[in-house]
């Protein structure tokens, strides 16, 4: 592989490091004797994520890169499933992975930008156009390497934002404040949802999902050849091939990794403007957020009046399984660039009616369309009856039922920390048939789906949760190595390109909720968040250091309680401890575990030890960073004194030339 250039070798990373002033710290001092059970399991789950990725490089791509594959690509489906494959890559590096797990997404990234280029799919590097929903699931890779490695992807970022800021491009309509259309990207002359004469619909995909415009059929009316159904032709392209759509809300987060990379004013007044136009048309209809914009900026303009019925909107075809993230994706870049909690009144009241709406059944007795998604997911419980949310509104009123996934409101509480949102949690779990405390083996799409067990280790009452999301995140690799096996050799055809994000071995849920103490990030376009995160200081890196075992037990609004253990009996390692994924929150003080009595060893010829007494220690902090020298087999606990969404989130980390002694 290349040298990466994305950075410094790690020997230089270090050397910079040790000259660099530290921030204000503290000493462990309370001796490991018994090792946690799931400080093992962490480093062991490390070193399987190391074996596997490599694995995966080896046997899937080719040496510039790309992924292993030899068709055409015939739609305008695909870039994401091509991105997708490595979009936790460099978020593993950030956790704590290899030194040269950041080369290698890098390259990655490279070499499938070049695969699809030559395919026809990008333009300048860049999504010729397709709808927000798959663009947000391609963009996280490049959003976890501008976190990752700011000076090198930096420009790049920028450049991608302005697609949408500067309306020369044709994607954005300041007039109206809407974005043109649902497909849009690096091609102005990519027009409408599909090329040729009717939208490549699979019978397969009907049959669960049903149809867009699907009043244009009376109810028994035969439905007509694809080439001719009103549905998926010009009609399609003429009511929701045009105009804003609120899936397109998730271009918010390209625009907030562009604001956070460069601080630039335009970015901020960007989003302020495109996600309030869309918060007024929320109030407007009650709340609700409508799905729907047309060309002339007025709701419903191009489908009767109707607030839903657009591409990939309330009913067609998932509803709030993509209105919801991408509500919140632009709710919290709102939040984030003007300080103004209130913007995430953009979710909470569609939200709320989703579940005003819901009804206890079994999952045999709803209309869902994803239903082996839950047979995975709840397994045994599949047919117990439990509360189950209508995803999609159409003239029908609401449909298609499911038990409600956690990670919108998880996300929207994690942020905000009120106790309305919490509360919504609560109930929700109150309402559930099953056992929020149960933890199963399944990884979804957006490796994630693991948030009510988490909630309740949180809560209190499900202490062995660590131990048991990280004997499932082995699982889930495990499985994944299996089924890179099965399928090394095959020549993926154009309608099998999944199988590669099906066997991606490389698992983050676990460790983004153990040690950064935070929901995984929203798949289709969100940036991470965190309460805490962590550098590595005599390596000049981020992430944890080797042997270090980190574990969060306790986010409360002004407080945050993080387990740090050194797991390595010879080797001392220095933490930096980030408050925010951005350094966004203060870290006023910390309380903290010591033990300053040896006694507890004993005399030469005791046959036991006694037990430390540990008591606890302060010290003040003011700044975003804490540095924690952990010497050989030592521990700490900290809690930490925060004040939350203080600075201007911002990709520096401890060890640059402006932040030197870790206050700013």
């Amino acid at each position: 592989m290349p040298p990466s250039p994305s950075g410094r070798a790690p020997a230089d990373r270090a050397a910079a490091a040790r000259t660099a002033p530290s921030p204000p710290g503290v000493t462990a001092s309370v001796p490991l004797l018994e090792s946690p059970g799931w400080a093992i399991a962490q480093r062991q789950l490390f070193d399987l994520l190391d074996h596997s990725w490599r694995r995966f490089a080896h046997d899937y791509t080719g040496e510039d890169g790309r992924l292993n594959y030899r068709c055409e690509l015939t739609t305008r489906d695909g870039v994401d499933d091509f991105y997708e494959v490595f979009f936790n890559w460099p978020q593993l590096y950030l956790l704590g992975g290899a030194d040269d797990l950041l080369d290698a997404a890098e390259h990655h990234w490279e070499g499938v930008t070049r695969q699809l280029t030559e395919l026809g799919m990008l333009q300048g590097e860049y999504e010729r156009g397709y709808d927000w929903f798959h663009q947000g699931e391609s963009l996280l890779l490049l959003y976890f390497l501008s976190m990752a490695a700011p000076e090198r992807w930096s420009q790049r970022a920028l450049r991608f934002a302005d697609l949408y800021t500067d309306p020369v491009h044709g994607n954005y309509d300041p007039e109206h404040r809407i974005i043109r259309r649902p497909h849009n990207g690096s091609d102005p002359q990519r027009e409408g949802l599909f090329d040729g004469d009717a939208y490549p619909w699979l019978p397969k995909e009907a049959e669960a999902y049903g149809y867009p415009l699907d009043w244009l059929l009376p109810p028994g009316t035969p439905a007509p050849d694809l080439a001719h159904d009103p549905r998926l032709g010009e009609e399609m392209r003429r009511r929701i091939g045009t105009g804003d759509t609120a899936v397109n809300l998730a271009a918010a987060g390209l625009v907030l990794n562009a604001w956070i990379l460069s601080g630039e004013e335009r970015y901020r007044e960007w989003i302020t403007e495109y996600v309030g136009a869309w918060r007024e048309r929320a109030t407007d209809n009650g709340g609700v957020i409508p799905d729907n914009v047309g060309a002339d900026g007025q709701v419903g303009s191009q489908l009767d009046g109707r607030w839903y019925g657009a591409h990939y909107g309330w009913s067609w075809p998932h509803g709030w399984h993509t209105i919801g993230p991408a509500a919140l994706v632009a709710a919290l870049a709102a939040a984030a660039a003007t300080g103004d909690e209130s913007f995430l009144d953009l979710v909470r009241p569609a939200l709320d009616t989703v579940i005003a709406n819901g009804k206890t059944m079994t999952s045999a007795e709803s209309d869902t369309s994803q239903r082996s998604r839950w047979t995975a997911m709840l397994a045994e419980d599949v047919d117990t009856p439990t509360l189950h949310v209508p995803m999609r509104h159409s003239d029908r009123g609401w449909h298609d039922y499911n038990p409600l996934l956690a990670a919108v409101p998880t996300a929207l509480w994690h942020h905000s920390m009120q106790d309305a949102d919490r509360a919504r949690l609560e109930r929700l779990r109150d309402a559930s048939g099953y056992d929020w405390r149960t933890v199963r083996a399944f990884r979804t799409k957006e490796e994630a789906g693991h948030e009510e067990p988490w909630l309740a280790f949180l809560a209190g009452d499900n202490p062995d949760y660590p131990e048991r999301i990280l004997a499932a995140a082995q699982a889930q690799i495990r499985h994944r190595l299996a089924r890179m096996d099965r399928y090394r050799d095959l020549d993926v055809p154009e309608a099998d390109i999944h199988v590669w994000q099906q066997s991606n071995p490389v698992v983050t849920e676990a460790l983004v909720q153990l040690t950064w103490g935070a929901p995984q990030v929203l798949y289709n376009g969100g940036l991470q968040q965190a309460r805490v995160r962590y550098y590595d200081a005599r390596a000049g890196r981020a992430g944890l250091p080797p042997q270090v075992a980190a574990l969060v037990t306790c986010i409360e609004p002004e407080a945050t309680a993080v387990e740090l253990v050194n797991l390595d009996p010879q080797t001392a390692r220095t933490v930096i401890v980030q408050a925010g994924a951005c350094a966004e929150h203060t870290i006023r003080s910390v309380r903290y575990t010591a033990c300053q009595d040896s006694s507890w060893v004993g005399d030469m010829y005791d046959y036991g030890h006694g037990q430390p007494a540990v008591t606890q220690a302060a010290a003040s902090v003011d700044g975003p960073w804490l540095t924690v020298e952990l010497p050989p087999s030592t521990r700490i606990r900290l809690e930490l004194n925060l004040d939350l969404r203080t600075r201007t989130p911002s990709y520096r980390t401890p060890f640059d030339p402006a932040c030197a002694g870790g206050t700013e």
